[in-house]
């Protein structure tokens, strides 16, 4: 998608000033010149600011109509913050999305540390800025992983979970086209994420501050929670596999999900079971390629691929809208008397 093209931008330009590149190509430069001046490194690495989304992801920002909030902190959410450094906990809904990058340890093979530290970092900044444009809560960065929650007190969980659906759901195609393609002409064959993602309703939720003193954060105890970074492990190579609840929140949902048994046997079927309870908590595969083209930000291109609309494509076609256009491409264009 061409909203990820200014990412793209930077992990390709991290990966021609890397010192392998200038060697393999056996290009005789000065030895001086092969590893990446700290100017260099700086420059690149602050491409993409910290607090807002690159230029190119502008569209989608617009196109959802949600406003970002660059000012959230690491595990606070704002409807929440109240709990920390207290006793209190409170129950609430919510959804929570665990995101994988899979296979990065490949990447020393191949470049030097800097270079590998651009790609990933620059992965997880399309990872979270994604996440935000969808109004994601960015609750924990787990080495190459990145912990979301969706929803708050103004939201409900049928709305939670089309969100966090669409967010997975736009950055996994994001990965699995547009990046698998550039690493595999580089050479690097093992990039991708896997995710999972779960419902926990109110009454299996509790928020409340872990730890202690400074050394504590507001977060939510839930299975569901639990299940959404279990259930990554058990979705593909550039999957994502979801628990029951969300499923159900999601209308005309076996168009959508098929059980993670028909791919991996029955044993596989339950992400968790409580016999003494006769609970089975039922994991599906999301379809989230299938998913993406029925979202109304979505439109496909004439290879059936999904892009991006612009916010101008919604407007009814009429005399006024064309005039500017047709006017310049005479002798199209008949002015009317």
């Amino acid at each position: 998608m061409d909203v990820y093209k200014d990412y793209m931008k930077l992990i390709k330009e991290a990966v021609d000033s890397d010192s392998s590149s200038y060697l393999s190509k056996g290009l005789g430069v000065p030895i001086e010149n092969i590893k990446r001046s700290n100017d260099q490194f700086k420059a690149l690495f602050s491409r993409i600011k910290q607090n807002e989304i690159a230029p190119s992801m502008v569209n989608l920002s617009e196109s959802i109509n949600r406003e970002i909030n660059y000012k959230q902190q690491l595990g606070s959410h704002p409807d929440f913050n109240y709990l920390k450094g207290t006793e209190a906990i409170e129950e609430h809904y919510v959804v929570s999305s665990f995101i994988d990058i899979k296979g990065s340890t490949n990447l020393f093979k191949k470049f030097d540390k800097e270079t590998v530290f651009l790609i990933t970092n620059t992965i997880l900044k399309a990872g979270i800025h994604t996440m935000l444009v969808f109004g994601g809560y960015i609750h924990r960065l787990q080495g190459d992983g990145i912990f979301v929650y969706f929803g708050d007190k103004k939201m409900n969980e049928k709305e939670a979970v089309k969100k966090a659906l669409s967010a997975v759901s736009v950055f996994t195609h994001f990965v699995k086209t547009d990046l698998k393609e550039y690493l595999e002409s580089v050479g690097i064959e093992y990039i991708g994420i896997r995710t999972g993602v779960d419902l926990g309703y109110k009454e299996h939720v509790i928020w409340g501050n872990s730890g202690i003193g400074d050394i504590s954060e507001v977060t939510t105890c839930s299975l569901h929670t639990s299940l959404a970074s279990k259930m990554q492990s058990s979705a593909e190579k550039n999957g994502v596999v979801v628990g029951a609840h969300v499923k159900n929140e999601i209308s005309n949902g076996d168009d959508y999900f098929t059980p993670v048994a028909a791919r991996k046997g029955e044993n596989e079927r339950y992400i968790y079971i409580d016999n003494a309870k006769k609970f089975y908590y039922t994991q599906y595969d999301f379809l989230w390629s299938k998913f993406l083209k029925t979202l109304d930000f979505i439109a496909l291109d004439q290879y059936g691929n999904p892009i991006v609309k612009f916010r101008d494509y919604a407007r009814p076609i009429s005399d006024t809208n064309l005039r500017p256009i047709a006017v310049k491409n005479k002798p199209y264009f008949c002015k009317q008397s």
